[in-house]
């Protein structure tokens, strides 16, 4: 069971790593892509993926905190899925894709830690 931690750590390590790495590289100018970025977003996406990343350590020490980041990483994403989905008509597909992936693994991370087999006592 202790393993079933360090997988959700290690998924929370990864998705935080290529937020801030892929972020970084287009808010820095050295990535241009072919379609529309939005700002906000990439900063958005770099900032949690540094929480991501605190989050990754929190999970693999079963810090008691854990518990009310991950479900917050989630809502705050899947709150900006909802609204690039429904609000923005200038969002690229590819930004479409990336969210509903992160989106995605956070679930993943969320079951696998509140299982209710694997909670800590």
């Amino acid at each position: 069971m202790k393993n079933i931690y360090k997988i959700a750590s290690i998924l929370a390590l990864l998705i935080g790593a290529m937020s801030v790495f892929a972020g970084s590289k287009v808010l820095l100018g050295i990535d241009t892509k072919e379609y529309n970025v939005l700002n906000w977003l990439v900063f958005y996406n770099v900032i949690l993926g540094f929480i991501s990343i605190v989050a990754s350590y929190l999970i693999w020490k079963k810090n008691k905190l854990s518990k009310s980041l991950i479900p917050t990483i989630l809502v705050l994403h899947s709150s900006i899925l909802i609204y690039l989905y429904f609000f923005s008509e200038i969002v690229a597909a590819e930004s479409m894709k990336a969210m509903t992936f992160r989106v995605s693994i956070w679930i993943v991370i969320f079951l696998l830690t509140f299982n209710y087999k694997n909670q800590t006592k």
